[in-house]
């Protein structure tokens, strides 16, 4: 698209970018960028002509036993002069991909155009949400009253953050991983399960500059560099690069399940309290790979989100879904929907689920081809390739889920277990309260003022 000689169209790039409130002036420095980069490429196939036409003129000298060292000589100063060109040609399609990295990918045209989330369009809405009850404890203090988690041993341990999970906790973690997996095996999804960490050469192909400093850790130790993932969605992108995909193997249904690691830096101050935004967590995730042809890539976004409602449904969670303005998008997605579950106790909706189309965003980072016989990739010159589209989207982060189903079956005795999840609980369908609420132990604990004299 950035190519206008080549029938591309660079304002519909700038026209993304000014829909995402990014730079639009970034489009011409790449533009600017691939024209010195082309130049260079021409410079460099000239002097390779010249020295392969030199190359034979020496060889028929040699052959007819005449003198031919001036060319020799001159072919050795062509030959510098390639060497120098390629140097040139290495760096500038260097500085042209690090400035490529500043463009998102185009922006879908059902995207509504805002810069603030609160603008974000809500598409549906299901179940109660009943703003006015009273006397409801939010997900902070119920992870205390059932006795699920010890924070104060796990900063200890693990920082700013870390927890241990405990007792019914841990089951009802597990019961949410089984139970996301069982319901995406019987929908036809193949289970996977990732590493932990990737390559750094690996990683920048899947994530953004951002990333890197605001959300990634790095593995120290032998060898190439490292990153702890941040959501499964990474390594199962980078599952297929460099393959070409048959078009018949198409679409690719993932669920990928892991661990996930995030350093958290840009929520400083948010969410401090609790388990629902955490350095560690257990995520189930969606990803699909399918044709970039005839819409298959966009319905299979409507289907993603639609099985996200599902199991939110069977868990009877009351949620919202909306479109995310452009402004908020990352760099990867066209499209995102959030699933925004009520959580009853803290009267505020909260984001559980985020599903995108980056449609071929990744894929060519990542070379990974649409078309698969011999015949279509001699079809497939520059200008044709081919790339497969991406999806990702969340069906489940545990602790999160976690918060929102001990405030929704919150009772005056402890907290109900969804009946969906009971099969995987031990035979538990109760989580009892152990311990009072945080608040209302600091009431009892509370010294009288002291007088004056006192004081």
């Amino acid at each position: 698209l950035l190519r206008e000689y080549a029938g591309g169209n660079p304002e519909i790039v700038i026209e993304s970018q000014r829909r995402r409130y990014a730079p639009p002036e970034h489009v011409q420095e790449v533009i600017a960028a691939d024209t010195e980069w082309r130049k260079l490429q021409s410079a460099v196939d000239s002097a390779n002509q010249r020295y392969n036409a030199k190359n034979k003129e020496i060889a028929a000298k040699k052959k007819a036993k005449e003198e031919c060292q001036d060319l020799i000589d001159e072919n050795k100063l062509i030959d510098a002069e390639v060497k120098a060109l390629k140097e040139q040609l290495l760096h500038a399609s260097d500085a042209r991909n690090v400035l490529l990295l500043k463009i998102g990918n185009l922006v879908h045209e059902s995207v509504p155009v805002d810069n603030d989330e609160d603008n974000n369009q809500v598409i549906r809405t299901h179940g109660e949400i009943n703003k006015e009850e009273t006397g409801l404890h939010s997900h902070v203090d119920l992870v205390h009253m059932i006795d699920g988690v010890d924070l104060e041993k796990g900063s200890q341990v693990a920082g700013s953050r870390g927890y241990y999970l405990k007792g019914d906790l841990v089951l009802l973690n597990m019961a949410l991983i089984n139970y996301g997996l069982t319901m995406l095996t019987s929908k036809g999804y193949t289970p996977l399960q990732t590493p932990f960490f990737m390559q750094k050469e690996a990683m920048a192909q899947v994530a953004q500059l951002a990333q890197f400093d605001e959300e990634l850790y790095k593995v120290t130790g032998e060898g190439e560099e490292k990153y702890l993932i941040a959501t499964s969605e990474q390594p199962i992108a980078a599952f297929h690069r460099g393959e070409w995909m048959d078009p018949k193997a198409l679409p690719k249904k993932y669920a990928g399940y892991s661990t996930c690691f995030r350093k958290e830096v840009g929520s400083h101050g948010r969410d401090t309290l609790g388990i629902f935004r955490i350095h560690q967590f257990e995520k189930i995730e969606q990803f699909m790979v399918t044709s970039p042809d005839d819409n298959a890539s966009w319905e299979m976004l409507e289907e993603m989100i639609t099985t996200s409602e599902t199991f939110y449904q069977s868990l009877g969670l009351p949620y919202r879904v909306v479109c995310i303005v452009s402004g908020a998008l990352n760099d990867a997605a066209a499209k995102k929907y959030d699933l925004e579950a009520w959580f009853r106790g803290s009267k505020a909706f909260r984001e559980l689920v985020s599903c995108s189309n980056c449609t071929d965003f990744q894929s060519r980072r990542l070379e990974v081809r649409y078309g698969q016989t011999a015949k279509s990739k001699q079809m497939q010159t520059e200008r044709e390739k081919k790339y497969v589209h991406m999806l990702n989207g969340t069906l489940c982060a545990t602790e999160r889920t976690i918060c929102c189903i001990l405030e929704q079956y919150q009772t005056d005795k402890g907290v109900v277990v969804p009946e969906v999840l009971r099969p995987f609980m031990a035979g538990k369908d109760f989580l009892p309260f152990v311990k009072e609420a945080p608040k209302a132990k600091a009431k009892k604990e509370k010294a009288p003022k002291p007088t004056t004299a006192e004081s």
